[in-house]
């Protein structure tokens, strides 16, 4: 299977079931407020820096700012966002200051989303490939994954700075896919912001929304199938059961 490179999955997964998928063989999973709630931390230290800084006149930031123009964003394109009349290797430093007093936070304070155990056992159960794609630096994806204690579980951790293009683009997970050689027409998203949502829709796969931290509306707009809590609500167990009824019964009429 090629990677598709810059091309983006022409058939909209938007409105796409997860039985349609029938039969599953991977789940590809954001990790920045998907697999854990970090977006907090995120967000004290982006606020702590800008303070620092003197951004929108020494008035803090609030969540709703954050929502709405950080969460889930690449750092190089947060840069013409927060610093658009600074020199790129100026906002560049302020954004890498940033990770180092967000890792610190992240070391002492991270957790998994509830729920993140069973499912991660339900997959190994069921053989399913996985792999990790985020807009994170590679430092901190491999600190999260680290502290979650995920590292070997994702055979494939593909980076969105190292992908021609980051989220919202497609091409981290089309990336991730010819890492584990599976068709979009057999994987489905895991994500919990509006660009990684767009990224997984226009990679041709069903996305289930973690709301974490970002409105359901927003998500459910960006093309997600549906909103989950956490990994225990019952909304995507349903689902999933649903998927491996409809796989038995294919597998019954074919024999």
């Amino acid at each position: 299977m090629g990677y598709p490179g810059h091309l983006t999955i022409s058939s909209s997964s938007k409105g796409k079931s997860l039985s349609s998928l029938a039969p599953l063989e991977a789940i590809v999973f954001d990790i920045d407020g998907t697999l854990c709630d970090s977006d907090p931390l995120h967000f004290c230290a982006f606020r702590e820096l800008l303070l620092e800084v003197g951004f929108n006149g020494g008035v803090p930031i609030t969540e709703e700012f954050f929502v709405q123009n950080i969460s889930g964003g690449h750092n190089e394109d947060l840069c013409g966002v927060l610093f658009p009349d600074w020199d790129l290797p100026k906002a560049r430093k302020i954004i890498e200051r940033k990770e180092i007093l967000y890792r610190r936070l992240a070391s002492e304070n991270l957790d998994p989303v509830k729920g993140l155990s069973k499912l991660c056992n339900w997959i190994e159960d069921h053989g399913l490939k996985r792999a990790a794609a985020t807009n994170a630096p590679r430092p901190n994806a491999e600190l999260m994954l680290s502290i979650l204690g995920l590292t070997d579980f994702f055979p494939a951790l593909i980076i969105g700075e190292e992908c021609e293009r980051a989220k919202p683009f497609p091409d981290p997970y089309l990336k991730a896919l010819h890492a584990i050689n599976v068709s979009h027409k057999h994987a489905f998203v895991f994500e919990d912001s509006v660009s990684g949502v767009k990224a997984g829709v226009a990679a041709g796969m069903p996305v289930i929304a973690v709301g974490t931290r970002n409105p359901e509306k927003l998500l459910t707009e960006a093309g997600a199938i549906f909103v989950i809590k956490d990994f225990d609500d019952p909304k995507l167990w349903k689902a999933l059961e649903e998927m491996e009824e409809k796989a038995e019964l294919a597998t019954t009429a074919a024999t």
